[in-house]
């Protein structure tokens, strides 16, 4: 008999097994739901729906580069643990270089199949669900590439190569020497870690952002009494000290901060004898955003033992 999709998107939901496992279920038992549902339990791959509840916000970012291009993802667990889980840690940097073939979308990099399992990242997290016996998912993806020149990666805290909990990707424009760019961008990359731009330059910072920003300066301006065309001035003023601070080319560079990034970024187009433009870059912080449920020790410890 024929399986349809939609019967086999109805058991991913109720039992968490991963697409091809549960049309292998139907298949198995002629399209009865609660007889494949059964089939997954006796295999072991439903018991991952038991743990797609739980709060996940440990895990890895991993990182994978390529020359011109570069991909970022965000691969959660439930516990740090996990994360020092070699196969958990392999599992994520295999994640990194699909994302990699597949220009870091996070629907096509979950669809990307894994050479190791032979299924797609979706699906290989699952299964590994279903192994290490914690929630796991793949919560973002990322993608940088500039047509000619570098794109730079750094990774704070790390725990193997291209695995950590802060990972940065830094796109340098240039037909210059690739190595000297390759060396800049990494420190740019670091300076982003620490510095935590919102735009590389003022005119992509959100313009919501700005008007917030006009709007806090005005109303403390015009707390000092002074006229309009006086305020207009100040606000002026502070907008410019804003977007140095938090505009990435425009900041102090954490390598020499004494010159901005842009001053170190012009001295290499000057050293190499060809322009040089930061094109994009990416941050991803392990677990930003995420809500952790507060847990009770203590409470835990007394329910396993069985007392109140």
């Amino acid at each position: 008999m024929t399986i349809s999709a939609s019967q086999v998107k109805d058991l991913r939901d109720q039992t968490g097994a991963g697409m091809m496992d549960c049309k292998a279920a139907l298949t198995e038992t002629g399209g009865d739901v609660e007889a494949a549902i059964d089939w997954l339990h006796k295999k072991g791959l439903a018991k991952a729906a038991k743990k797609s509840g739980r709060t996940a916000a440990e895990g890895l970012v991993g990182v994978a580069t390529s020359g011109n291009k570069g991909a970022i993802v965000e691969v959660n667990s439930e516990t740090d643990f996990v994360a020092r889980n070699e196969q958990f840690q392999g599992l994520v940097r295999e994640i990194a270089g699909a994302a990699l073939t597949t220009g870091g979308g996070l629907e096509a990099t979950a669809a990307a199949p894994l050479a190791s399992t032979g299924k797609s990242v979706a699906d290989s997290l699952t299964d590994a669900i279903a192994t290490i016996g914690e929630n796991m998912q793949l919560r973002r993806a990322a993608y940088v590439e500039v047509s000619d020149g570098i794109v730079a990666s750094y990774v704070h805290n790390s725990v193997s190569d291209g695995l950590g909990k802060i990972g940065v990707l830094v796109g340098l424009a240039s037909t210059g020497d690739k190595a000297k760019l390759a060396a800049l961008g990494k420190q740019i990359a670091m300076h982003v870690a620490a510095a935590q731009p919102v735009a590389v330059r003022a005119s992509e910072v959100d313009a919501a952002i700005v008007e917030r920003e006009k709007a806090i300066f005005a109303d403390q301006a015009r707390q000092s009494g002074k006229p309009e065309a006086v305020i207009e001035k100040m606000i002026e003023g502070r907008i410019r000290k804003f977007f140095e601070e938090i505009t990435l080319l425009a900041q102090a560079f954490v390598v020499n901060p004494d010159q901005t990034v842009q001053a170190a970024v012009d001295a290499l187009a000057k050293e190499i004898g060809a322009p040089v433009e930061v094109t994009s870059f990416v941050r991803l912080v392990l677990g930003e955003g995420i809500e952790k449920e507060a847990t009770d020790f203590a409470a835990e410890v007394a329910a396993a033992a069985g007392t109140k």
